[in-house]
């Protein structure tokens, strides 16, 4: 029960968010996000499609490039929800408490690559200083950091997401 005071509200949260379109997908290699796992096996779903190598470099780039935004520990601005005058949103909490994690893959991908979509935040693209590697490895980084429900709640929505595009 006192999982779902967690759950329930970033789920509520989380749908209602972003707009977001999921058209766009990350190059990534073999060894990259959807290779453990399938829709039949909670558990299986659960595992990480990250290396700890991956963690590790992620944590650097993380707090390189990221963390002078969306905080050292990926906590975020804390009034995220509200937009600014300009109707802009802050950097939200990447740590599992914001709705970061109702994204697939290649939302987060794309969003870190290119910036924010459709004016929504102040999100700068990052794809030109940063590779398509590092920019998987700061998400494995802010990904690790999950508790484990909310990892295993977005393994399911990526899964669901990549069998829509398959």
């Amino acid at each position: 029960m006192n999982k779902l005071r967690i759950v329930i509200p970033l789920l509520v949260v989380g749908l209602s968010a972003c707009g977001q379109s999921e058209d766009s997908e990350p190059s990534v290699s073999s060894a990259g996000p959807g290779s453990a796992g399938t829709a039949s096996s909670g558990q299986a779903l659960a595992s990480p499609w990250y290396s700890a190598a991956q963690v590790t470099e992620g944590e650097r780039v993380f707090k390189d490039n990221c963390a002078q935004c969306h905080g050292a520990q990926a906590e975020g601005d804390s009034d995220w929800r509200r937009a600014d005058s300009e109707g802009k949103y802050p950097p939200p909490p990447l740590n599992g408490s914001g709705h970061g994690w109702h994204h697939p893959l290649r939302i987060l991908f794309t969003v870190i690559k290119n910036g924010s979509p459709g004016g929504q935040g102040n999100m700068p693209a990052w794809g030109d200083s940063l590779s398509d590697e590092e920019i998987l490895s700061s998400i494995a980084w802010f990904q690790s950091n999950w508790p484990e429900e909310i990892y295993a709640a977005w393994r399911r929505r990526d899964q669901q997401a990549r069998s829509k595009t398959q």
